[in-house]
């Protein structure tokens, strides 16, 4: 962990695959959690999946966050009590070591601040609105590391960013760019094929065969 926060120092959006440049005034401002414990797995990471009828990117994979309010100190206040609102865990078992940089996401109109934290005293998690958040899932660095779980999705743009995939859940997009910036910049990845290139669709039904397989492989 200490290595990883090290190398935090000196990043730019550029690792994760955003362009670098100031966000409009209109952006506004957002943070997530990225939330690194450990179990009998080894090393994992917390992530959530959106509820199918939210209006904003539904059934999506995502760290646990949202936008600042004003009462807010800042965005690790904010990516802290998102992930309590969203998931339960316990804050105080909860230490943040960095903020990565702020990153634009124009779609959705936010600048979102990325809050690296180390799950020192891991809680119980799930769902606390079910009409916001589907599933929790504390998902293993080897899970995501492994070559046979990863390739890019291809969207109508044209666009092809790195994906995960994880029983039960497609992690691309927003959260994908980020897994995979984490694993580079923590020296976690692997080899893998990125001419593994595939619709959104396809991907999505290799993820829910990936459902029956657990988190058995390594």
């Amino acid at each position: 962990m200490r290595t990883l926060v090290k190398r935090t120092a000196d990043l730019d959006p550029g690792h994760f695959g955003w362009p670098k440049g100031s966000p409009p005034r209109s952006a506004r401002p957002a943070a997530v959690l990225i939330l690194l414990g450990e179990d009998e797995h080894g090393p994992d990471v917390l992530l959530l999946r959106r509820a199918e009828g939210l209006d904003k990117h539904p059934g999506q994979v995502a760290f646990p966050g949202g936008s600042l309010d004003d009462e807010d100190r800042g965005p690790v206040d904010a990516a802290l009590r998102e992930a309590v609102e969203e998931v339960g865990v316990q804050p105080e078992g909860i230490r943040p070591v960095a903020t990565l940089p702020e990153l634009h996401v124009p779609h959705s109109g936010f600048r979102v601040t990325p809050v690296l934290a180390h799950w020192r005293e891991p809680s119980p998690v799930a769902p606390v609105d079910p009409g916001e958040t589907a599933a929790v899932a504390r998902v293993p660095i080897s899970w995501l590391s492994d070559p046979e779980n990863r390739m890019r999705v291809r969207l109508t743009s044209g666009f092809a960013g790195p994906a995960f995939l994880v029983p039960g859940m497609l992690v691309w997009g927003f959260t994908g760019g980020l897994l995979a910036g984490l694993l580079e910049l923590a020296g976690w990845a692997r080899h893998w094929d990125r001419s593994d290139v595939r619709g959104l669709d396809e991907a999505w039904r290799a993820a829910e065969e990936a459902d029956d397989v657990g988190f058995g492989r390594s």
